[in-house]
């Protein structure tokens, strides 16, 4: 975290929510736990499916996070529960692996047999999780979960591990035992998020770098607009978007499309859909690194235009909108935004929203509006600002 960086003090809102996990976990397995850890979402400024690409992105750590209450057991087994209407399961730590856990629990599962393949004694645990991520909003309710318990694990057993480290095993948890084929950013951005920073990423080296946006000093707020449209990593049409950008690549000769230059792009006898997969690659990156140099020169209401060009690449090149986020984000501009985009893997989630301070409440009023006019369900509008990282609560 920036050494100028303000400590987080919790609210009282957390205080709650924090009492609340403590009750759930005493009614479950008595008593308290050893210890409680928070891990954030992730919103992302811009950069969106660049990450598996080795291209750059720039997500910052939000205010609403996974809670894990957890406590050690001497039988070798784990017990993990949350406190959503999702079902509990105990099982033992040889049982958990690639293929061999189902549901919501293959994601804290596997970051124990990850941990566990790197040569560390796991011993079994009782974890009570709960959530304050919308699931399914494209704000990593997964990340927020995996990293809660990688340092959960980490401080309890004293293993001593480095943040990125931890954001590996809970990378590799979501690939491996989840089936999840996220690249690095969402755990990332949720282990070394810092109060009023993004998170750069240089996705090939995994170097971080903490960014100060000045978005209060210049009257600026982050909406996000969750647009309740299904959203869902694990099919396949995730899946065929990274197959296309490998495939691009390899067609251009370059390690990955955070290579590629876009005149090498055009020149080259492509697949159309698959040059347009790749251009959407090509040109993200240029706006992620143009963001971040407009906020280092004090310039961050400039960022509106490379908001709105990201989601026009996503919708056009990338086909990963959906009508509910176009919908959302026109209606974002009418409420006074300065641009807006998609954020997440695609196919549904949320939107979010560069606005004037003042015209936060406007922009989620305006969403619903527009999708009374279609029948839609209600979108949800809330604000979010850029938090601290992954920590220990209690």
């Amino acid at each position: 975290m920036p050494d100028d960086a303000a400590p987080h003090l919790p609210t009282p809102d957390e205080v709650r929510l924090l009492d609340g996990v403590l009750e759930e976990f005493d009614r479950r397995h008595g008593g308290e736990p050893e210890g409680v850890w928070l891990a954030p979402g992730r919103a992302n400024l811009i950069g969106e499916h660049t990450d598996y690409n080795d291209g750059w992105v720039l997500p910052f750590a939000i205010d609403r996070g996974t809670y894990a209450a957890v406590r050690r057991r001497d039988d070798g087994r784990v017990s993990v529960a949350t406190t959503a209407p999702l079902p509990a399961l105990e099982v033992g730590l040889d049982d958990v692996g690639p293929g061999r856990v189902e549901g919501w629990a293959a994601y804290p599962l596997g970051v124990l047999w990850s941990l566990r393949q790197d040569g560390h004694d796991v011993p079994g645990l009782d974890l009570v999780l709960h959530s304050t991520v919308p699931s399914g909003a494209g704000l990593s309710s997964s990340a927020a979960l995996t990293c809660s318990v990688a340092l959960a694990v980490d401080e309890l057993l004293g293993l001593g591990l480095h943040r990125s480290d931890l954001a590996a095993h809970a990378r590799r948890a979501e690939n491996e035992v989840a089936g999840a084929p996220t690249g690095p950013m969402d755990q990332l951005a949720s282990v070394h998020g810092a109060q009023d920073h993004a998170v750069l990423i240089d996705c090939r080296s995994v170097e971080v770098t903490q960014v100060a946006l000045g978005l209060e000093q210049a009257g600026l707020a982050l909406v996000v607009v969750d647009t309740k449209a299904s959203h869902q990593l694990v099919d396949g049409g995730y899946g065929d978007r990274r197959r296309a950008c490998e495939e691009a690549a390899r067609a251009l000769g370059v390690p990955a499309l955070r290579d590629a230059m876009l005149d090498a792009l055009a020149a080259a006898d492509l697949d159309p859909v698959v040059a347009r997969r790749a251009r959407h690659v090509v040109t993200e990156d240029a706006r992620v690194l143009e963001v971040v140099d407009l906020v280092r020169a004090g310039r961050p209401r400039e960022v509106g235009p490379l908001l709105d060009a990201s989601h026009a690449s996503l919708r056009d090149d990338f086909e990963v909108s959906v009508p509910e986020l176009d919908v959302a984000v026109d209606a974002a501009h009418e409420a006074g935004a300065l641009g807006a985009r998609m954020v997440g893997g695609g196919f549904g989630g949320s939107v979010l929203a560069l606005v004037p301070q003042g015209q936060e409440e406007a922009v989620g009023q305006r969403a619903r509006e527009r999708f009374a006019e279609r029948g839609w369900d209600a979108p949800e509008g809330f604000v979010v600002a850029p938090a601290a990282g992954a920590r220990r609560v209690r």
